[in-house]
């Protein structure tokens, strides 16, 4: 394999700086002359000589095209060759098992239709878990792009999208998204496993078709989101609208970067809001790349901007700025109060928070155990554990947990963990050092307070460049403990024994925690029963993080607030309006 980061900078000069490449630009002789001479460095900063400005040709063709509009007759690929002429880009020839292939697009923050280098220049190095090696270097956004970006989406709000733009044409570009995203559904893929350490297999089965799926999803809503006649008097006519909100911000997490950014994107822009996205600085090429498709796939300038940067910088000027009507985000608890008091304090914007989750599962005697064990296996340790859905307490009834424990840690025991582009891969690293540490902590905090380590509980030795760590199970865990009570976000499980019924239900809601829960059960009265009675978001009966696009997807008490999916999320942005119509009444 081999990998190329190049890096450059947009000339400070504007169109002036273009004369050269393209010479009936509006310029003066003047003009004209500096940029024969050596002069021409005042145009391109960092230049030094003639030939230094030769060289950034290309660069300035590709600005020029951009600025005074791209030519539409050129083909996709040299209008995205344009695009990744500008700015910082990455460049990379895939040579896997799972993978071959050349992936290349511009990594600049992406704000009206155009990609840049940022405001300050400066970047962002993007690791790969599995080696601890740079993949490449993005462009770092700060918040002034932010606000540049808000400006340029409550433009395009309020001339080329939102009410002005039919449902029906909304639905349109969604649906040609989507069907860009098919066209590269392995290219995605492979960029998921690369800058997340997913086992490729699972990007492309899961993240990369629900990502589709969910475009499709909301597609078909565009349009369809209607009010109601309201029958009140004869001598009145009441009706409600349900109108875009606007300008909406949207911070989404380093685990599933393109699922979490279809999420998003999918209900904002199919009820017509415009749309600010921070991907995580850990994770952030699917969408820089997903930005090459939405322009390719109509979308109006500015309507999608994306700004790749630090939580304090970009993710604090989202939350606070007084020209974003709405923010959603995704990701931890301690953020996400911070984002409620920014959002408070600027111009109460709304919130919607998809947070954390220490998900219970229950396991009864009457469980069919192959399913409970194979759902278990999944639930515990899809993502490497890195799933706010995981199931992470395991209560399992007496009668069933001495054969239960045997065959997961025999299933367990069997699973591969490496190379993520290995076609046999089941779990890749964990996202970085940073988490593999914090993961290491709760195993050792384990161990400390007097919990078994039935399986793993170490970082594998053997694989000493990435950031592994082995499926770890602890017995024996009582509900003081820490790994019993706190988020690990790993591929730790901890597991008890009960018997009493009714007494598991109330120690499975003894969190402050209530995203999701499974229950395992043949006895569909007994199953759904408790499913009634567990304070969680989601209930899987059976199986466990078996979501669906079309299922709304949150969580009671502090696993946030809202609604993702199905057309509960609709309503997270738009306004209802209700119009009186008064038809004759008199005062």
């Amino acid at each position: 394999m081999c990998s190329l980061s190049a890096k450059t900078r947009r000339a400070s000069s504007g169109r002036a700086g273009m004369a050269e490449a393209i010479p009936e630009a509006n310029t003066d002789a003047s003009t004209h002359a500096a940029l024969r001479s050596n002069h021409a460095c005042a145009y391109l900063p960092g230049a030094r000589t003639r030939q230094d400005v030769t060289r950034r040709g290309a660069m300035e063709r590709a600005i020029a095209i951009l600025e005074w509009g791209a030519d539409l007759s050129m083909s996709s690929d040299a209008r995205t060759a344009s695009l990744y002429n500008m700015t910082t880009s990455w460049t990379h020839e895939f040579d896997t098992p799972a993978f071959k292939g050349k992936v290349s697009f511009p990594t600049g923050v992406f704000i009206d239709g155009k990609f840049s280098q940022g405001s300050t220049g400066k970047t962002i190095d993007v690791i790969n878990s599995t080696n601890g090696k740079v993949i490449t270097s993005i462009a770092e956004g700060t918040a002034e792009d932010v606000d540049r970006a808000v400006k340029a989406a409550k433009k395009a709000f309020e001339t080329t999208w939102g009410l002005n733009t039919p449902g029906e044409q909304r639905g349109k570009l969604l649906n040609k998204l989507a069907d860009l995203l098919e066209e590269h559904a392995d290219e995605f893929a492979a960029i998921e496993a690369i800058d997340g350490g997913k086992a490729f297999t699972w990007a492309r089965m899961i993240d990369v078709n629900a990502t589709i799926t969910t475009f499709r999803y909301y597609a078909g809503w565009a349009g369809k989101n209607s009010g109601q006649t309201i029958e009140t008097s004869e001598g009145k006519l009441a009706y409600t609208r349900h109108e875009p909100i606007g300008v909406c911000g949207q911070i989404i997490p380093w685990n599933f970067p393109l699922l979490m950014a279809s999420w998003k994107l999918g209900p904002a822009l199919s009820t017509g809001n415009t749309v600010i996205l921070k991907p995580s600085e850990l994770t952030p090429l699917s969408a820089l790349r997903l930005c090459s498709l939405i322009k390719e796939a109509g979308f109006p300038d500015g309507v999608v901007n994306v700004i790749v940067g630090y939580g304090q910088t970009v993710g604090e000027a989202i939350s606070s700025h007084m020209d974003i009507d709405k923010v959603a985000f995704t990701g931890s608890n301690v953020v996400g109060r911070k984002i409620m008091e920014s959002a408070a304090r600027s111009n109460l914007k709304k919130v919607t928070l998809e947070l954390g989750g220490k998900n219970p599962a229950i396991v009864f005697d009457d469980a069919d155990l192959d399913k409970a064990v194979g759902w278990s296996v999944h639930g515990l340790l899809w993502n490497q554990g890195q799933v706010c859905s995981a199931a992470s307490r395991f209560y399992v009834q007496a009668g069933i947990y001495d054969k239960y424990i045997s065959a997961l840690s025999a299933r367990i025991a069997a699973i591969k963990v490496g190379d993520p582009f290995d076609v046999d891969t089941y779990q890749g690293p964990q996202i970085s050092e940073t988490h593999t540490d914090r993961i290491m902590g709760y195993i050792k905090s384990g161990q400390e307070q007097g919990a078994n380590v039935l399986l793993g509980g170490e970082r594998h030795k053997h694989k000493e460049d990435g950031y592994f760590v082995q499926p770890t199970i602890f017995t024996d865990v009582t509900s003081e403990m820490k790994i019993a009570k706190e988020e690990i976000f790993g591929p730790v499980g901890v597991f008890s024994k009960f018997t009493d019924e009714a007494d598991i239900v109330k120690q499975a809601n003894d969190t402050p925690y209530g995203l999701t829960a499974s229950v395992f059960s043949q006895d569909i009265n007994r199953a759904l029963n408790v499913a009634h009675k567990l304070q969680a978001g989601t209930v899987f009966v059976n199986s466990a993080s078996n979501m669906d696009m079309s299922v709304p997807f949150g969580g009671y008490k502090q696993s946030g607030i809202g609604r993702e999916l199905g057309e509960y999320a609709l309503a997270n942005y738009t306004n209802v309006k209700a119009v009186h119509v008064n038809l004759g009444l008199q005062m």
